[in-house]
Protein backbone atom coordinates (compact mmCIF):
# COMPACT_ATOMS: atom_id res chain seq x y z
CA UNK A 1 0.00 0.00 0.00
CA UNK A 2 1.10 3.56 -0.71
CA UNK A 3 0.31 5.57 2.42
CA UNK A 4 0.08 9.35 2.55
CA UNK A 5 3.53 9.43 4.17
CA UNK A 6 4.89 7.21 1.39
CA UNK A 7 3.51 9.59 -1.19
CA UNK A 8 5.00 12.64 0.50
CA UNK A 9 8.40 10.96 0.68
CA UNK A 10 8.20 10.21 -3.05
CA UNK A 11 7.11 13.78 -3.80
CA UNK A 12 10.06 15.16 -1.82
CA UNK A 13 12.35 13.39 -4.29
CA UNK A 14 10.31 14.62 -7.25
CA UNK A 15 10.64 18.19 -5.94
CA UNK A 16 14.41 17.92 -5.65
CA UNK A 17 14.86 16.46 -9.14
CA UNK A 18 12.23 18.62 -10.89
CA UNK A 19 13.09 20.87 -13.83
CA UNK A 20 11.83 23.90 -11.86
CA UNK A 21 8.81 25.59 -10.28
CA UNK A 22 7.61 26.94 -13.63
CA UNK A 23 8.92 24.20 -15.94
CA UNK A 24 7.38 21.52 -13.74
CA UNK A 25 8.54 18.00 -13.06
CA UNK A 26 10.05 17.25 -16.46
CA UNK A 27 10.50 20.45 -18.47
CA UNK A 28 10.86 21.24 -22.18
CA UNK A 29 14.12 19.34 -22.69
CA UNK A 30 12.70 16.06 -21.43
CA UNK A 31 11.78 12.99 -23.43
CA UNK A 32 8.49 12.96 -21.54
CA UNK A 33 7.45 16.30 -23.04
CA UNK A 34 8.64 15.19 -26.45
CA UNK A 35 6.53 12.01 -26.37
CA UNK A 36 3.45 13.12 -24.44
CA UNK A 37 2.93 16.33 -26.39
CA UNK A 38 2.08 14.27 -29.48
CA UNK A 39 -1.67 13.96 -30.05
CA UNK A 40 -0.85 10.64 -31.71
CA UNK A 41 -0.27 9.03 -28.32
CA UNK A 42 -4.06 9.00 -27.98
CA UNK A 43 -3.93 6.04 -30.37
CA UNK A 44 -2.69 4.04 -27.39
CA UNK A 45 -5.36 5.19 -24.93
CA UNK A 46 -7.70 2.30 -25.69
CA UNK A 47 -4.88 -0.21 -25.28
CA UNK A 48 -3.91 1.25 -21.91
CA UNK A 49 -7.49 1.10 -20.63
CA UNK A 50 -8.06 -2.48 -21.79
CA UNK A 51 -4.78 -3.66 -20.28
CA UNK A 52 -5.80 -2.06 -17.01
CA UNK A 53 -9.18 -3.81 -17.20
CA UNK A 54 -7.37 -7.12 -17.68
CA UNK A 55 -6.18 -6.81 -14.07
CA UNK A 56 -9.12 -8.17 -12.01
CA UNK A 57 -8.61 -5.73 -9.14
CA UNK A 58 -8.63 -2.77 -11.54
CA UNK A 59 -11.70 -4.08 -13.36
CA UNK A 60 -13.58 -4.56 -10.08
CA UNK A 61 -12.63 -1.07 -8.93
CA UNK A 62 -13.78 0.50 -12.21
CA UNK A 63 -17.03 -1.48 -12.18
CA UNK A 64 -17.88 -0.51 -8.60
CA UNK A 65 -16.39 2.98 -8.22
CA UNK A 66 -15.90 4.59 -11.63
CA UNK A 67 -18.21 6.76 -13.74
CA UNK A 68 -16.67 5.44 -16.95
CA UNK A 69 -19.93 3.99 -18.27
CA UNK A 70 -22.39 6.66 -17.11
CA UNK A 71 -20.07 9.59 -17.89
CA UNK A 72 -17.38 8.47 -20.37
CA UNK A 73 -16.56 12.00 -21.52
CA UNK A 74 -16.16 13.19 -17.94
CA UNK A 75 -13.95 10.22 -17.14
CA UNK A 76 -11.82 10.97 -20.21
CA UNK A 77 -11.42 14.59 -19.11
CA UNK A 78 -10.57 13.71 -15.51
CA UNK A 79 -7.99 11.13 -16.59
CA UNK A 80 -6.21 13.41 -19.03
CA UNK A 81 -6.47 16.36 -16.63
CA UNK A 82 -4.44 14.38 -14.09
CA UNK A 83 -1.96 12.99 -16.62
CA UNK A 84 -1.31 16.30 -18.38
CA UNK A 85 -1.10 18.22 -15.09
CA UNK A 86 1.59 15.81 -13.88
CA UNK A 87 3.51 16.05 -17.15
CA UNK A 88 2.99 19.65 -18.32
CA UNK A 89 1.78 21.48 -15.22
CA UNK A 90 3.90 23.71 -13.02
CA UNK A 91 5.60 21.91 -10.15
CA UNK A 92 2.87 22.96 -7.71
CA UNK A 93 0.17 21.80 -10.12
CA UNK A 94 1.83 18.41 -10.66
CA UNK A 95 2.24 17.78 -6.92
CA UNK A 96 -1.34 18.87 -6.28
CA UNK A 97 -2.59 16.39 -8.88
CA UNK A 98 -0.53 13.62 -7.31
CA UNK A 99 -2.07 14.30 -3.90
CA UNK A 100 -5.59 14.55 -5.31
CA UNK A 101 -5.18 11.26 -7.15
CA UNK A 102 -3.90 9.53 -4.02
CA UNK A 103 -6.81 10.83 -1.96
CA UNK A 104 -9.25 9.66 -4.62
CA UNK A 105 -7.61 6.23 -4.61
CA UNK A 106 -7.89 5.90 -0.82
CA UNK A 107 -11.67 5.79 -1.29
CA UNK A 108 -11.51 3.03 -3.90
CA UNK A 109 -11.54 -0.12 -1.79
CA UNK A 110 -13.76 -3.17 -1.89
CA UNK A 111 -13.99 -6.93 -2.22
CA UNK A 112 -13.76 -9.13 -5.28
CA UNK A 113 -17.33 -10.19 -6.17
CA UNK A 114 -16.09 -13.51 -7.59
CA UNK A 115 -12.89 -15.48 -8.05
CA UNK A 116 -10.93 -14.34 -11.10
CA UNK A 117 -7.50 -15.81 -11.81
CA UNK A 118 -5.43 -15.75 -8.61
CA UNK A 119 -7.83 -13.33 -6.88
CA UNK A 120 -10.36 -15.11 -4.65
CA UNK A 121 -13.92 -13.98 -4.13
CA UNK A 122 -14.07 -11.74 -1.08
CA UNK A 123 -10.41 -10.73 -1.26
CA UNK A 124 -9.80 -7.04 -0.71
CA UNK A 125 -8.63 -4.64 -3.38
CA UNK A 126 -7.39 -1.08 -3.01
CA UNK A 127 -6.46 1.40 -5.71
CA UNK A 128 -3.33 2.45 -3.77
CA UNK A 129 -1.95 -1.10 -3.84
CA UNK A 130 1.64 -0.95 -5.10
CA UNK A 131 1.39 -3.87 -7.52
CA UNK A 132 -1.77 -2.45 -9.08
CA UNK A 133 -0.29 1.03 -9.37
CA UNK A 134 2.83 -0.44 -10.97
CA UNK A 135 0.67 -2.11 -13.63
CA UNK A 136 -1.42 0.99 -14.32
CA UNK A 137 1.79 3.02 -14.62
CA UNK A 138 3.22 0.43 -17.03
CA UNK A 139 0.15 0.56 -19.28
CA UNK A 140 0.35 4.34 -19.55
CA UNK A 141 4.08 4.45 -20.26
CA UNK A 142 4.17 1.48 -22.63
CA UNK A 143 1.05 2.44 -24.58
CA UNK A 144 2.18 6.04 -25.10
CA UNK A 145 5.51 4.89 -26.53
CA UNK A 146 3.90 2.17 -28.66
CA UNK A 147 1.50 4.72 -30.18
CA UNK A 148 4.36 7.16 -30.78
CA UNK A 149 6.41 4.53 -32.57
CA UNK A 150 3.45 3.51 -34.74
CA UNK A 151 3.35 6.96 -36.33
CA UNK A 152 6.75 8.56 -35.85
CA UNK A 153 10.36 7.31 -36.09
CA UNK A 154 11.01 4.93 -33.16
CA UNK A 155 13.21 6.17 -30.35
CA UNK A 156 16.86 5.26 -30.34
CA UNK A 157 18.19 3.04 -27.56
CA UNK A 158 19.56 5.91 -25.47
CA UNK A 159 16.35 7.92 -25.95
CA UNK A 160 14.32 4.97 -24.77
CA UNK A 161 16.48 4.69 -21.64
CA UNK A 162 16.03 8.40 -20.95
CA UNK A 163 12.29 8.05 -21.38
CA UNK A 164 12.16 5.17 -18.93
CA UNK A 165 14.34 7.01 -16.40
CA UNK A 166 11.87 9.91 -16.53
CA UNK A 167 8.98 7.44 -16.31
CA UNK A 168 10.34 6.31 -12.95
CA UNK A 169 9.95 9.92 -11.81
CA UNK A 170 6.42 9.85 -13.22
CA UNK A 171 5.83 6.74 -11.12
CA UNK A 172 6.89 8.67 -8.02
CA UNK A 173 3.85 10.90 -8.57
CA UNK A 174 1.80 7.76 -7.88
CA UNK A 175 3.87 7.13 -4.76
CA UNK A 176 6.01 4.41 -6.35
CA UNK A 177 9.67 4.27 -5.28
CA UNK A 178 12.75 3.28 -7.27
CA UNK A 179 12.53 -0.16 -5.65
CA UNK A 180 8.97 -0.58 -6.97
CA UNK A 181 9.96 -0.11 -10.62
CA UNK A 182 12.47 -1.77 -12.95
CA UNK A 183 15.86 -0.08 -13.11
CA UNK A 184 16.08 0.19 -16.91
CA UNK A 185 14.14 -0.29 -20.12
CA UNK A 186 15.15 -3.93 -20.46
CA UNK A 187 13.77 -4.57 -16.99
CA UNK A 188 10.56 -2.75 -17.86
CA UNK A 189 10.15 -4.78 -21.06
CA UNK A 190 10.75 -8.02 -19.12
CA UNK A 191 8.19 -6.99 -16.48
CA UNK A 192 5.50 -6.20 -19.05
CA UNK A 193 6.18 -9.40 -21.02
CA UNK A 194 5.88 -11.46 -17.83
CA UNK A 195 2.65 -9.71 -16.85
CA UNK A 196 1.12 -10.30 -20.27
CA UNK A 197 1.55 -14.06 -19.81
CA UNK A 198 0.73 -14.29 -16.12
CA UNK A 199 -2.57 -15.22 -14.49
CA UNK A 200 -2.48 -11.84 -12.75
CA UNK A 201 -3.99 -10.57 -15.99
CA UNK A 202 -7.20 -12.58 -16.27
CA UNK A 203 -10.20 -11.05 -18.00
CA UNK A 204 -13.21 -10.98 -15.69
CA UNK A 205 -16.87 -10.75 -16.71
CA UNK A 206 -16.82 -7.15 -15.45
CA UNK A 207 -13.85 -6.35 -17.71
CA UNK A 208 -15.59 -7.86 -20.76
CA UNK A 209 -18.75 -5.89 -20.07
CA UNK A 210 -16.94 -2.60 -19.62
CA UNK A 211 -14.81 -3.17 -22.73
CA UNK A 212 -17.88 -4.06 -24.80
CA UNK A 213 -19.73 -0.93 -23.71
CA UNK A 214 -16.77 1.35 -24.31
CA UNK A 215 -15.74 -0.04 -27.69
CA UNK A 216 -19.20 -1.12 -28.82
CA UNK A 217 -20.75 2.13 -27.74
CA UNK A 218 -23.81 1.92 -25.56
CA UNK A 219 -24.17 5.49 -26.82
CA UNK A 220 -23.71 5.38 -30.62
CA UNK A 221 -22.52 8.99 -30.81
CA UNK A 222 -19.55 8.06 -28.58
CA UNK A 223 -18.66 4.84 -30.38
CA UNK A 224 -15.02 4.78 -31.55
CA UNK A 225 -14.65 4.34 -35.31
CA UNK A 226 -14.07 0.83 -36.70
CA UNK A 227 -10.42 1.52 -37.48
CA UNK A 228 -9.71 2.68 -33.89
CA UNK A 229 -11.41 -0.35 -32.37
CA UNK A 230 -9.47 -2.63 -34.70
CA UNK A 231 -6.15 -0.88 -34.05
CA UNK A 232 -6.72 -1.08 -30.30
CA UNK A 233 -7.46 -4.80 -30.53
CA UNK A 234 -4.36 -5.41 -32.67
CA UNK A 235 -2.18 -3.71 -30.04
CA UNK A 236 -3.20 -6.31 -27.43
CA UNK A 237 -1.73 -9.79 -26.90
CA UNK A 238 -3.89 -12.48 -28.51
CA UNK A 239 -4.70 -14.08 -25.15
CA UNK A 240 -6.17 -10.89 -23.73
CA UNK A 241 -7.82 -9.90 -27.00
CA UNK A 242 -9.67 -13.21 -27.03
CA UNK A 243 -10.57 -12.90 -23.36
CA UNK A 244 -12.08 -9.47 -23.99
CA UNK A 245 -14.04 -10.83 -26.95
CA UNK A 246 -12.37 -8.53 -29.48
CA UNK A 247 -12.45 -10.46 -32.73
CA UNK A 248 -10.77 -8.87 -35.76
CA UNK A 249 -11.97 -9.83 -39.24
CA UNK A 250 -10.34 -8.92 -42.55
CA UNK A 251 -12.43 -5.78 -42.90
CA UNK A 252 -11.35 -4.63 -39.44
CA UNK A 253 -7.71 -5.28 -40.22
CA UNK A 254 -7.92 -3.39 -43.52
CA UNK A 255 -9.58 -0.40 -41.88
CA UNK A 256 -6.83 -0.21 -39.24
CA UNK A 257 -4.05 -0.56 -41.83
CA UNK A 258 -5.60 2.07 -44.10
CA UNK A 259 -6.03 4.51 -41.22
CA UNK A 260 -2.42 4.04 -40.15
CA UNK A 261 -1.15 4.68 -43.69
CA UNK A 262 -3.07 7.96 -43.88
CA UNK A 263 -2.12 9.06 -40.37
CA UNK A 264 1.57 8.37 -41.02
CA UNK A 265 1.36 10.43 -44.21
CA UNK A 266 -0.60 13.38 -42.84
CA UNK A 267 0.32 13.62 -39.17
CA UNK A 268 3.96 14.84 -39.51
CA UNK A 269 2.70 17.68 -41.75
CA UNK A 270 0.13 19.01 -39.28
CA UNK A 271 0.78 22.46 -37.76
CA UNK A 272 2.13 22.27 -34.24
CA UNK A 273 -1.05 23.80 -32.81
CA UNK A 274 -3.00 20.72 -33.94
CA UNK A 275 -0.29 18.08 -33.73
CA UNK A 276 0.68 18.79 -30.12
CA UNK A 277 -1.79 18.47 -27.23
CA UNK A 278 -3.03 21.83 -25.96
CA UNK A 279 -1.69 21.40 -22.37
CA UNK A 280 1.78 21.36 -23.93
CA UNK A 281 1.05 24.74 -25.54
CA UNK A 282 -0.21 26.02 -22.20
CA UNK A 283 3.08 24.92 -20.63
CA UNK A 284 5.04 26.75 -23.33
CA UNK A 285 2.99 29.89 -22.69
CA UNK A 286 3.74 29.59 -18.97
CA UNK A 287 7.46 29.36 -19.72
CA UNK A 288 7.16 32.57 -21.76
CA UNK A 289 5.67 34.30 -18.73
CA UNK A 290 2.17 34.61 -20.17
CA UNK A 291 -0.47 34.63 -17.39
CA UNK A 292 -2.87 32.42 -19.33
CA UNK A 293 -2.89 30.55 -22.63
CA UNK A 294 -4.44 32.12 -25.72
CA UNK A 295 -8.04 31.55 -26.83
CA UNK A 296 -7.19 28.62 -29.13
CA UNK A 297 -5.30 26.73 -26.44
CA UNK A 298 -8.09 27.38 -23.94
CA UNK A 299 -10.64 26.08 -26.42
CA UNK A 300 -8.64 22.95 -27.21
CA UNK A 301 -8.02 22.40 -23.49
CA UNK A 302 -11.78 21.99 -23.09
CA UNK A 303 -11.58 19.06 -25.50
CA UNK A 304 -8.56 17.47 -23.81
CA UNK A 305 -9.14 18.14 -20.10
CA UNK A 306 -12.66 19.55 -19.89
CA UNK A 307 -11.65 23.05 -18.78
CA UNK A 308 -9.68 25.94 -20.26
CA UNK A 309 -6.55 25.88 -18.11
CA UNK A 310 -4.44 23.63 -15.87
CA UNK A 311 -4.72 26.14 -13.05
CA UNK A 312 -3.75 25.45 -9.44
CA UNK A 313 -6.93 25.62 -7.41
CA UNK A 314 -5.41 25.99 -3.99
CA UNK A 315 -2.88 24.06 -2.01
CA UNK A 316 -3.07 20.30 -1.70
Amino acid sequence: MVSENDLESALDKVRVDAAGPVAGVFGPESMTWRIDREAAVFLGAGRALLLQLAHPWVAAAIAEHSTTLVDPVGRFHRTFDVVFAMVFGSLDRALLSARQLHRRHTMIVGEMPETVGPFAAGSRYCANDIASLRWVHATLVGSALMAHDLILPPLMVEERERYWAESRTYGALFGLTDDDLPADWAGFAAYTAKMMQSETLTVSPAAREIAAQILGGARPWLRPPRWYRALTAKMLPERLRAGLGLAIDERDARSADTALRWIRRIYPKLPDRLRYASPYHEAQARLRGEPQPDWLTRGLNRLWIGRPQMDVRGKG
